[in-house]
């Protein structure tokens, strides 16, 4: 894979920890890279450190409107996940380079940046396809891109109770959830928020879904994992009329009666791992097991 052309994503909260940057900015001014920042980060950086001639052959873009060889995405997962949100069809790979707490998805640690530059430019690597998953509503356009690489939920209003959602698979009438939600999760997501609400870790080149009520009415009511081609058809309904619909935690507003049907995307996200990786000592790592 060529590195010519490089496409920068960050995280704009955490000053001291973003200024790893210019580290990062040295290093592919060195290999000769042509380096692009997302507007809102390029911003950012700009103002942490003005007099810098780093920026000087740096130049801005906005949301999608790029094309490059890789991404690199400084932040943690959430960042990855707005990094591969604006990648979308691309196929572009992306790598992350952790500055928050966890990452599973970002990879490299902020001390390695050296390395993994290093690393990148020589070739060595492995690219890991990561499933998508879209969402489709019959009376209802959405304001981002319905395309998830963590996960779709549906959630009640802040103020609601709880909602009623009909599910079918293939077709085929699965069960009525009341519930305050439902995540429909990949294995990428599968540590993310259907985690956290009782459901199954899933390796990521698996080939499935899952099913996760959130706060189920009833305990019989468990997670439920599907293949990633069966087509969900989701109807729901509340008693204020209308639900949350949070893609990838990009959360908009449904009305009652909106019908949603989700699927896999037909693309993939690759995720560029450094040499060694393994995924269950990522995971041993992580989720502090054995400790």
């Amino acid at each position: 894979m060529k590195m010519k052309r490089i496409a920068i994503f960050g995280n704009t909260h955490q000053e001291k920890k973003s200024a790893k940057i210019f580290r990062l900015l040295e290093l592919l001014a060195e290999r000769g890279a042509e380096v692009m920042i997302e507007k809102k980060f390029y911003n950012f950086v700009q103002r942490i450190n003005p007099e810098t001639p780093l920026l000087q052959q740096v130049t801005s873009f906005e949301g999608n409107n790029f094309n490059a060889d890789l991404v690199i995405s400084m932040g943690g997962d959430g960042t990855l996940l707005k990094s591969a949100h604006y990648v979308n069809n691309k196929e572009i790979p992306i790598v992350g380079i952790n500055m928050g707490r966890l990452g599973f998805l970002a990879g490299v640690n902020s001390d390695e940046i050296d390395a993994a530059v290093e690393e990148l430019f020589e070739g060595r690597y492995t690219i890991e396809r990561h499933s998508v998953i879209k969402v489709e509503a019959d009376n209802h356009s959405f304001e981002t891109c319905p395309c998830a690489l963590n996960d779709i939920a549906v959630l009640k209003r802040d103020d609601a109770s709880m909602i009623t959602i009909r599910a079918e698979v293939n077709g085929e009438e699965l069960v009525t959830y009341q519930a305050d939600g439902l995540i429909v999760s990949t294995p990428t997501g599968s540590t993310a928020y259907s985690l956290s609400n009782g459901g199954p870790i899933i390796t990521p080149q698996a080939g499935i879904v899952c099913l996760t009520p959130v706060a189920p009415h009833s305990l019989n009511v468990r997670p439920i994992v599907l293949r990633d081609d069966a087509v969900i058809s989701l109807a729901v309904e509340s008693r204020s009329h209308n639900f949350l619909i949070a893609i990838d935690g990009r959360s908009e507003r449904c009305e009652e009666g909106t019908r949603l049907v989700i699927r896999k995307a037909p693309y993939y996200i690759n995720i560029v791992k450094r040499p060694g990786t393994k995924y269950f000592a990522t995971l041993r790592e992580k989720m502090g097991w054995g400790m």
